[in-house]
């Protein structure tokens, strides 16, 4: 396999440097922005992969030449490296009801790691094919275990066990994203409760994906929730952006 690695990203590029791809004969991971820079690239690479060749260095403006119209300049380093693991953020949905199913789903091809969570076999059978599910009888426990940087996102079928699971989320001053769904009344009985435990409500988010659309769909909400959780993982870990769409 050869690796398609951005050392060099100068002006206005798809991804920026460090972005990696993965070449095999018949396959590719990853992506280093798309377009005619990446299938250039693609092609440099299965080439090497026919001439045993160890490595090699690609130097393309991204200018009308090529079809591309960002206009800065791409420097690549091809090698034989396969790929490793990513450390990806760890996105914990708690409820596998309507809702969590959908964002666990609309998370999935991510740069994150998703997990659903319940109590209830009966609800993470039904998640996608795909989706890393856990039934635990004690939740609570999953938040107090969860990596720094973690995203929390809070949609059981109680809105009891809502508020303790989003008060030992904020018992916490390492996660990314503490999100709860629910309404304004919601909130405001949420920080009634939070303050009289001694807890700050105020990164809490509630409603989830709010701003955005009164359309209360399953996977309408998901998709908002996702997005908006996204921008705060990508702000918060530094994940690698999109400046220029091809």
């Amino acid at each position: 396999m050869i690796r398609v690695r951005v050392i060099q990203a100068l002006g206005s590029t798809p991804r920026d440097a460090g972005a990696e791809m993965f070449v095999g004969p018949a396959s590719v991971e990853g992506t280093i922005g798309g377009g005619q820079l990446e299938y250039m690239a693609i092609d440099r690479a299965r080439a090497m992969l026919s001439s045993g060749e160890a490595e090699a260095r690609m130097d393309i403006p991204l200018g009308p030449e090529i079809g591309q119209c960002c206009g800065g300049r791409v420097v690549l380093h091809l090698d034989r490296e396969g790929p490793t693991p990513e450390d990806h953020p760890d996105v914990l949905v708690f409820g596998a009801g309507h809702v969590g199913r959908a964002l666990a789903q609309a998370m999935q091809p991510l740069p994150v790691n998703v997990t659903l969570i319940d109590s209830r076999p009966e609800e993470l059978a039904q998640a996608a094919p795909g989706i890393e599910t856990r039934l635990t009888p004690l939740p609570e426990a999953e938040i107090r275990a969860a990596r720094p940087g973690s995203a929390v996102v809070i949609l059981t079928h109680d809105h009891a066990l809502d508020f303790l699971l989003a008060a030992e989320a904020l018992s916490r001053d390492d996660l990314s994203y503490v999100g709860m769904i629910g309404s304004a009344t919601k909130r405001a009985q949420f920080s009634r409760f939070a303050r009289e435990r001694g807890l700050d409500p105020a990164p809490l988010v509630c409603p989830i994906g709010a701003g955005f659309t009164h359309d209360k769909r399953p996977a309408v909400i998901a998709a908002f929730t996702a997005a908006e959780l996204i921008a705060r993982l990508t702000a918060a870990s530094s994940l690698k952006k999109y400046p220029c769409n091809n």
